[in-house]
């Protein structure tokens, strides 16, 4: 699917996008094109590649011109770019509405026009039930990315969302917060005693995004089956193994619970219970799909079945043991400290 082709990647400086970068250049595209609004995060990335097959493009999802220039000659697309602080959100909603809903419509439509042949999009679990502004939006954008496949016309294009958790060592992780506060000698903060998160790597959400634009047929929400961990577990596991490299006994790090955020959930949830009687499943994701019409009664992707058991909380959800938490961490190089 990326071999050959030209990708378009927004929000490429970002976390999410970063971590795309790399895997997406050993898939061998033609072109990988990186698009961005921040002038500091293209540089840096920049100068950390060596790579004449990328292309760095300033520009904001909210300028609909520059996407119309970016989007020419595209085969592939995957919009990571966004807002995606729970807490900032909440706080600007306006600003959150104009980059996570009209940006991404500036995408589709620059997408359509460009006769672009594969468009993912990279939702978030917080999209189902939202409780929160960031949520809202993202649940919005995945409506209006299958709603896309509508307006599509005489153009082949195929659209589906991603919706996947925390991201290990990603901005939006506890995983880094905690491992600062650990430095420092703690106290390590907790929203809540109950929270309770599904987590995945960076190479999860790498094959979720590529089987997503292998696979769909238009419309659909695929979901990676990720592992569920209770924060207070994830806490103490970090605490047990970094603490001594830090100079620090385990028992010196106090944990400190300091209540829930604006907007924050106690569980995340995969799908509503709504969602989950369209659901199909395969080895290693789900596929949402879309609501049948008058006009269109969808079937599910090639390779996948109706799924036999599915858990929609974290709540629910079998949590990883400490000792699973920890070779997860250290599979992933989480467990690192900071100054190596």
């Amino acid at each position: 699917m990326i071999d050959g082709n030209t990708v378009l990647l927004t929000g490429g400086a970002g976390s999410v996008g970063r971590s795309l970068v790399p895997r997406l250049l050993d898939r061998d595209p033609r072109i990988l094109r990186i698009l961005d609004n921040s002038e500091p995060g293209l540089a840096s990335l920049k100068s950390s590649l060596s790579d004449d097959r990328c292309r760095f493009f300033s520009g904001d999802v909210r300028d609909s011109d520059r996407l119309s220039r970016a989007m020419s000659g595209v085969d592939i697309v995957i919009h990571t770019a966004a807002m995606k602080h729970v807490d900032i959100c909440e706080y600007n909603p306006f600003e959150a509405v104009k980059t996570n809903a009209l940006g991404l419509q500036n995408v589709v439509d620059a997408a359509i026009d460009a006769d672009v042949d594969r468009f993912v999009f990279t939702s978030s679990d917080k999209a189902v039930h939202p409780a929160n502004t960031m949520g809202t939006t993202k649940l919005l954008g995945e409506k209006l990315v299958t709603a896309g496949n509508n307006y599509t016309g005489w153009s082949g294009i195929d659209l589906a969302s991603v919706r996947f958790g925390n991201v290990i060592k990603s901005s939006q992780s506890v995983i880094p917060l905690f491992t600062e506060q650990i430095r420092e000698g703690g106290p390590v903060t907790l929203t809540d005693e109950r929270m309770t998160r599904f987590f995945l790597t960076y190479d999860d959400v790498f094959d979720l995004v590529t089987g997503a634009a292998e696979k769909t047929t238009g419309g659909e929400v695929f979901v990676y089956k990720m592992p569920a961990i209770r924060i207070p577990d994830l806490a103490d596991a970090m605490i047990e193994t970094l603490a001594p490299q830090y100079g620090y006994a385990p028992e010196d790090i106090d944990i400190e619970v300091i209540g829930p955020r604006p907007g924050e959930t106690f569980h995340e949830e995969v799908m509503t219970e709504r969602e989950s009687r369209r659901a199909y499943e395969n080895g290693s994701m789900y596929a949402i799909l879309p609501e049948a019409t008058e006009t269109r009664t969808p079937n599910p992707p090639e390779g996948f079945e109706e799924v036999d058991d599915l858990v929609l909380s974290s709540k629910d959800a079998e949590k990883l043991s400490k000792n699973e938490i920890v070779s997860l961490l250290e599979t992933n190089g989480s467990l690192k400290t900071i100054n190596e």
